[in-house]
Formats: C-alpha cells, structure tokens, sequence
C-alpha cells in the first residue's frame, strides 16, 4: 500500500469503531473495550507507518473533487509533510493510551459503551484535521470535535457542573468559529481554492488582497479552539467530564487544533505584521495570566487546565515569532507529560476522594498509597517546569530561543516588538510555572494529617498507560531536538545559551520560592489553633472543621472547601490570590458585557411579542368575533321573523329604486 492509502486508513479506522460502537455497544457490550483500543492500535501503527515513509521529506500529497460548487471547490484532499505525520503520531498515540486507561477507569460506568465510541470519532476527526488538505475538509473534523467535546465533558449529565460546562464549552468555541468560517471562505476567494498549497502559493505571490482582515478572522477561531485569551473560560470549567477526556482534549486533540491550523497556514499570517503582533499578544496574556490563576486554584484538574492554557500560549508565543518548528516542538513535547499529569491526576483523585488540594495537603502517606502516579507524575511535573533533562526543556528553551532571535531582529518572519512579547511573558511563565507545579505536588504528596484511605491497588491498564507516557516525558525532548530540524524546514531546534540559563534560573527560583513558602506558611498553621473551616451541604451550611471533612472526604460528595492556610500561594500570590482564582473575574466581565444585555434584550423582544405582536393578532381575531356575534343575533328561528324582516328589506329596496327613478 502507498502512504496516501495508509493515511486515509487513520482517521478512517477510529471513526468505523465509532460507529460500530454506537451499534452494538448496548447489544454486545463484550465488543466494547476491544472496539475502543484495537483500532486506535492500529492507528497508531499506521500513522508510525506514515511518519516513516514521509521521513520528513518532500510532502505527499493527493485530492480528488469532492463536489462541484459553482465557484470555490471542494476537495477530497490529503497533505503529509513532516510535522503533520508527527502529529499525527501524538494523537493516535495519546488517543490510544486514553482508550486504554478508560477501560480501567471507567470500568463500572453505565454510559462506557458511548464514551468510547465518542473518544473514537474525536480522534478521527483530529486526525482528519491533521492529514487534510482542504480547508472546507479540516473545518470538518474542527467542527466534529466540538460537539464530541460537548457530550464528552458532558458525560457526567446528571450533575448541574457538567452541563453548564459542556454547553459553555460549546458555546464559546462556536463563538470563535462564526468570524472563522468567515475568514476561511475570504481566503479561499483570494486564492480561488479550498486547498492549502493553493492558499499557500497565492501568498507567496502576493495574492492575498486582505491579510491583515483575513488573519485577524481566522485568529478568532483558533483562540475559540485553543482556548487563548479572551475565548479560553471554558477550559478550566470543562474538567467535569470524566479525567481521560480531560487527557485527551488538553493534551493532543482539540486545543491543539488551533495551533496546528496557524502552524500550517502560518505564512497567511506572516503576510500582516499586525496579525503577528496581535498573535504575540494573545499568547502573551494567556501565558501569564493563566500562570497565575494555575498558581491560585484549589482542584488539581483546575491547575493543570490553566497550565494547559499556558503552554498553549507558549506555542502561539513561537507561531508569533515565526518558528513552527518549536511550536510544534513543544506540542509534542507537551502531549505526552501533559497527558500523563491528567492521568496520573486521575488515580491520584481516586486515591485521596477528592479533587481538593486543600483536602489532599491534610492527608498524609498518599504517595506511598499510589506510588506508581507519585513518581511518573513527578516525572510529568518536571517536564511541565522545564527542569532539563525533562522533554519540556528543550521544547520550552526552544520557544525562548525563538522569541529572542525576532527580538533580535534575526529573523524576517516577524517584528521585533513581537518577539520581546513573547520574550519577556514566557519567562515570566517560567518562573510561575515551576511555582504552580512545585505547590502541586507538595499539596498533593507532602500533606500532613490523616491517613490517606486504602482504595487497594490501580487496575493495571492504568498504571502501565502512565509509565508508557513517562518516557516521552523523560526523553522525547533530548533524543528530538537533534533530530526533528530535518522534519521542520531544517530549522534548528537547539536552546540558546542565553534562555536556556535564564529559564532554567527562573524556574528553580520559582520552585525554590514555592518551597519557602510552603515551609514557612505550613509552620505557621501548625502553631495556629484550628479554625479553617468548609461548609458543608448537607448539613445545612453548617460550619465544620476542615480537618474532619479531610478525614471523610469520599462520604461527602461535593464540599466547598476553605483555603489551605499552608497552601504557599496565598505567600506568594497576597492579595492577588482571590481574583486569581476566580480567572480574573473574566466570567462575570462577558456576564456584564454580553449574557445580561443579550437577556435583556431576549426579555424586550419578548415583551413587544406578548404585548404588541399578540395584542394585534387578538385585535384582528376581535372584529371578526364581534361581527359574528351580532350576525348569529339575528338568527332566531322565528318564521314570521324573517318573514317581516324580509318585507321589510322589499319595502326598502322598493323606496330606494322609486327614488333612485325620480331623480333620474
């Protein structure tokens, strides 16, 4: 088989067990969990088969017409290059050790059978967007994983969080994708064609009549996708799904789209200087500010969704500079650990009871409970602080790299103002990010309190899944950085000198303060008398103490949680710490500014519909009604009634023609 008929067999094997799945899932439910992983297997090893047969070389490339269209058309096409066939790679490869961890973790769900069916047709719709070549093709699959991701994180529907936050997820994104879709049919009318290498070679000539108007469109749809500042609120809020679909949309599927799109599309948006400064700015933003509020949130999902922001920003931070290469170094790189902390987050939540840290830090012997996710999840956290040798080193050192090569104007892809952007956020996410992942994982795995309850030991699908993405974790980054150039353009991918010491530097000193802080507030609380409290629900907002609810946590369900008053974030964070963990307040900001005038609006059309419409409809049923009822007045069934009614009308037509007559 030639690569191009291997390729078509990658999305098209997830999206067949997707179907068979839905079919038979509740008739066989025996089928189910080999429906889930084989084909995801075998997805895998063809996308490796593909990776190795492009080897970086010249792209493959085939189409044929999908349909006529009258103008634009529509193409059935595939577009392999070096970084898509790695990409591809990473997908099948997360997606298949999400399958796999799920047959674990979800083992006695009810609703498993459309799960797995729904994990299956995301992939084949990621997979999709990688390997397409038509952009009508791509939006597609784009358009595919946003409604699996709505009956994904609104798996659990029964509770009131994952509905919200499946509808919130929705609908954001969907709010990116109205100006994208916009932007891509004004591309494709430029370039007269749906197909990239079309689109890209109309740029190249200088063929695109509004860049800057165009990019700016499109960006709406990728900061929608890839949850960057201001449309990414619904990420954090999209952890109530179940914690594998939390691997598989924040590691290689869905937010990674939309970088994905940028970085194969990225000299459209090298032809607007602004649109790169505008880009710059955006992931400059959602660096740091999703550091920060990373650095204040109490549940652990919540952390690694902000952290998940931020690494995003990273990879928008490198498109902004023009280096795709290191973008898409650092998603790879961030595919696998971050995967592996959703995961390993994921018996560490079943371990402890809760998702609280504040709960986990008065729990002690947790790690000795768990040991499997205490080391690969150290491992993962590592790699997220881009401590070296860690895969996130390189991949993060090679962003900075970037940065600071357009600021100092060495490159011509970008400006030079938005190079010292990305420069100057990204190392300051460096210092924050090492500060967020060492309080995680001394919250999580140093607390000190009662003993951490005995839920026996993981299935085994889920702790071979997290030592599998481990060694990604450990080595990806220092066996790849020498040897994908070749895959990129021949771009080198090597830190420099100069961010690799002041990364690395920032991010010790952000672990280093994390820990005093942690010491010195941790010391403090033990002196103190206890008096943190959380209310409890089910007691009727009776205030009881924290450490009580810590040491019965699982019978509780749902608590709100008081702060820790050794979590070192309220050292380091201050006064900052309350907005920062309400994500800045931007909720109640698109609260103000759009959902009340949006319902109120919905209220005065509502009115002048009851009030106006209907009073008019009423009014013209009225006359008739009235008219009616003087006509069946008349209708009395009296004989000598109509009789005299009937001479009557004789005598008066009679005067009226002798009148008519005489006048005549």
């Amino acid at each position: 088989m030639t690569t191009i008929h291997l390729a078509a067999l990658v999305p098209l094997l997830p999206f067949l067990a997707a179907v068979a799945g839905l079919l038979v899932g509740r008739t066989a439910p025996g089928f189910v969990r080999p429906l889930a992983v084989l084909p995801a297997l075998a997805a895998l090893a063809l996308a490796i088969a593909v990776a190795v047969d492009q080897s970086g070389g010249r792209a493959v490339e085939a189409h044929t017409q999908l349909t006529p269209t009258g103008s634009v058309p529509i193409e059935l096409a595939l577009y392999i290059d070096g970084f898509a066939a790695l990409v591809a790679v990473l997908v099948a490869f997360v997606a298949t050790c999400v399958q796999i961890y799920s047959t674990g973790y979800l083992r006695d769900d009810p609703r498993y059978p459309s799960y797995a069916a729904l994990v299956s047709l995301f992939t084949s719709a990621m997979l999709l967007v990688v390997y397409s070549g038509d952009l009508i093709v791509l939006l597609v699959g784009w358009e595919v994983m946003g409604i699996c991701s709505y009956f994904l994180v609104g798996h659990y529907w029964e509770t009131p969080e994952a509905r919200a936050a499946s509808v919130k997820a929705f609908l954001v994104t969907k709010l990116g994708d109205v100006p994208f879709l916009i932007g891509l049919f004004a591309l494709a009318t430029d370039a007269g064609s749906f197909r990239i290498t079309t689109i890209l070679d109309t740029v190249a000539g200088g063929g695109l009549h509004h860049p800057t108007l165009v990019g700016l469109l499109l960006l709406c749809g990728v900061a929608g996708k890839s949850a960057q500042f201001p449309l990414h609120t619904w990420l954090p809020d999209a952890m109530a799904g179940p914690t594998p679909v939390s691997a598989l949309i924040h590691a290689a599927t869905m937010v990674a789209a939309g970088v994905y799109f940028i970085a194969r599309l990225l000299p459209v948006f090298e032809a607007s200087a602004a649109v790169m400064v505008v880009l710059a700015v955006m992931g400059a933003v959602t660096m740091v500010g999703s550091a920060l509020a990373a650095l204040a949130q109490d549940d652990i999902k919540r952390v690694l969704a902000y952290s998940t922001i931020g690494q995003l920003g990273y990879m928008t931070g490198a498109l902004a500079v023009g280096d795709r290469g290191a973008a898409v170094f650092h998603l790879l790189s961030h595919g696998a650990f971050k995967a592996l902390l959703f995961l390993a987050a994921g018996v560490v939540i079943h371990a402890a009871g809760t998702n609280s840290l504040a709960v986990m830090s008065r729990t002690s012997g947790l790690r000795r409970r768990i040991p499997d996710a205490y080391w690969t999840m150290t491992v993962a956290l590592l790699a997220l602080a881009a401590i070296p040798p860690f895969s996130g080193f390189f991949s993060k050192e090679s962003v900075l790299g970037a940065a600071e090569h357009a600021a100092t104007g060495h490159t011509a892809h970008a400006p030079g103002s938005a190079g010292w952007i990305v420069l100057v956020a990204g190392l300051a996410t460096a210092l924050l990010t090492a500060a967020y992942a060492t309080r995680l994982w001394l919250l999580a795995f140093r607390g000190r309190g009662t003993e951490a309850p005995d839920h026996g030991r993981q299935p085994l699908s889920m702790t071979v899944v997290l030592w599998v993405l481990a060694v990604p974790s450990l080595a990806f980054g220092g066996f790849a950085y020498r040897s994908l150039p070749g895959w990129f353009d021949g771009r080198d991918l090597t830190p420099t000198l100069t961010t690799s010491v002041l990364g690395t530097g920032l991010a010790l000193v952000g672990g280093l303060l994390t820990y005093g802080a942690w010491t010195h507030t941790r010391t403090q609380a033990a002196a103190a008398p206890l008096g943190a409290v959380a209310a409890h629900p089910e007691a009727d907002a009776a205030l009881v103490e924290a450490e009580a609810i810590a040491a019965h946590a699982p019978a509780f369900g749902d608590i709100a949680y008081a702060p820790d008053p050794a979590d070192p974030a309220r050292l380091l964070l201050g006064p900052l710490r309350r907005h920062a963990a309400e994500g800045f307040h931007l909720d109640a900001v698109y609260d103000a500014l759009f959902v009340r005038p949006v319902l109120a609006a919905a209220g005065l059309v509502q009115f002048l519909d009851r009030e106006v419409v209907d009073t008019y409809v009423r009014g013209a049923a009225a006359a008739p009604r009235l008219l009616g009822a003087a006509v069946r007045r008349a209708q009395t069934g009296n004989v000598q009634t109509y009789v005299s009614a009937l001479l009557a009308g004789t005598v008066v037509l009679a005067v009226a023609v002798l009148l008519v007559a005489t006048g005549a």
